[in-house]
């Protein structure tokens, strides 16, 4: 699962990493990201990578309310291929949902002890999403999105079974490219990231509300 991550990386790193071609997003830092808010993902025109701002919990066409993202802010990789919610956006809209990293935790005791993981390279990364352009009853269009998650890896196992997909750069091309649609193609590079790859630690339980938006969430806990 990933239901909280927190991007704080100045928008031109990102466009370096990711080879972005014009556009701009004005986002400000936040270290607590929840479902509902609006997020920096990367979509692919005409064969160039494109920033964009997308609100984070995904809304199928039929949808009435973007109250019903809150139930859909993850698409599981076994199945969002199939699944009728998402099987349209994952043939024909994927995006990467930008991030710096994410937070889990880890039942102790009855307690929810928050814990943080990132990129052992301090690296911004891109989450495997998926996308659409939902249209309201009241004709407002409105990008929504989801995480695609998939098992844990040795690393997060202990905390959670389940990830966000962190693709490797050499997989994003394939992940964004409009012209690819068949799910054999697209499905193997849905798989966890090397745990080597990783750094987990706890932290502050104040990240625990999403009120809570300070750098000092990704702080390791002494």
């Amino acid at each position: 699962m990933c239901g909280r991550f927190e991007l704080h990386s100045a928008f031109e790193i990102i466009a370096r990493l990711f080879g972005l071609s014009g556009g701009l997003i004005t986002l400000p830092p936040s270290y607590n990201i929840a479902p509902g808010a609006d997020i920096a993902i990367i979509v692919n025109e005409a064969g160039k990578n494109k920033p964009a701002l997308c609100r984070w919990g995904f809304v199928p066409s039929w949808g009435k309310d973007l109250k019903e993202g809150y139930k859909m802010i993850n698409a599981r990789a076994e199945t969002v291929a199939e699944k009728p919610s998402f099987c349209q956006a994952f043939s024909r809209s994927r995006c990467l949902v930008v991030a710096d990293g994410f937070y889990e935790w880890k039942n102790v005791g009855g307690k929810k002890v928050p814990y943080y993981i990132h990129r052992m390279d301090g690296e911004p990364f891109g989450m495997a999403g998926i996308c659409n352009q939902w249209v309201s009853p009241e004709g407002e269009q409105v990008c929504t999105s989801a995480i695609i998650t998939t098992g844990a890896n040795e690393l997060v196992a202990p905390l959670h079974d389940r990830m966000p997909v962190i693709l490797p750069r050499e997989s994003s091309g394939l992940w964004l490219d409009p012209a690819v649609h068949e799910k054999e193609t697209l499905l193997p590079v849905l798989k966890p990231c090397p745990s080597d790859e990783l750094e987990i630690y706890e932290v502050s339980s104040a990240v625990n509300s999403p009120k809570n938006d300070t750098m000092e969430n990704v702080q390791r806990l002494k």
